[in-house]
C-alpha cells in the first residue's frame, strides 16, 4: 500500500519528505544544458533571484496527487541563447527519469516556469 510519500511493505515504511525530492530535482536540473539555476520570486516585490546552491529546492514545489505520484513545479533561468522548449523538454526528461529512480515514485507531470534569463561568460 502506498500513500502520500510513503512506502510500505512487510519490513516497515519509508516516509519521503517533499524537501528531499526537490533538493535532488534541483540537483539533477541544474546539470541540464541550459539550465543557469533555479529562481525565487519574490510576489510582493515581482523580483527574480538566482538562488545559490544550497538552495536548490526552494526554486522546486513538489505536489503528491492522490494516486501516490507526485507533480513537480521548476522555476528556473535559462541561458540566453539556447531554445526554452528544448531545454524544458530535456529537464523534464531527465529530472522523471531520476526522480523516478531515486525515489521509486511515479513521477505525474512536471511544469517548468522560465522566470529569467542569463548571459553566461
Amino acid at each position: 500500500m502506498q500513500t502520500q510519500g510513503q512506502m510500505e511493505n512487510d519490513l516497515g515504511k519509508v516516509i519521503i519528505d517533499t524537501d528531499v525530492i526537490a533538493t535532488y530535482a534541483g540537483s539533477v536540473a541544474v546539470e541540464c544544458f541550459g539550465i543557469v539555476g533555479m529562481a525565487a520570486v519574490n510576489m510582493k516585490d515581482g523580483l527574480v533571484k538566482l538562488l545559490k546552491k544550497e538552495y536548490l529546492g526552494h526554486g522546486i514545489q513538489v505536489h503528491y496527487n492522490d494516486d501516490s505520484s507526485i507533480s513537480l513545479d521548476f522555476h528556473c533561468i535559462v541561458s540566453y541563447g539556447v531554445s526554452i522548449s528544448a531545454v524544458a523538454s530535456n529537464l523534464r526528461e531527465t529530472v522523471k527519469y531520476k526522480v523516478e529512480e531515486f525515489t521509486g515514485l511515479t513521477v505525474d507531470s512536471i511544469n517548468v516556469y522560465v522566470e529569467g534569463v542569463r548571459v553566461i561568460d
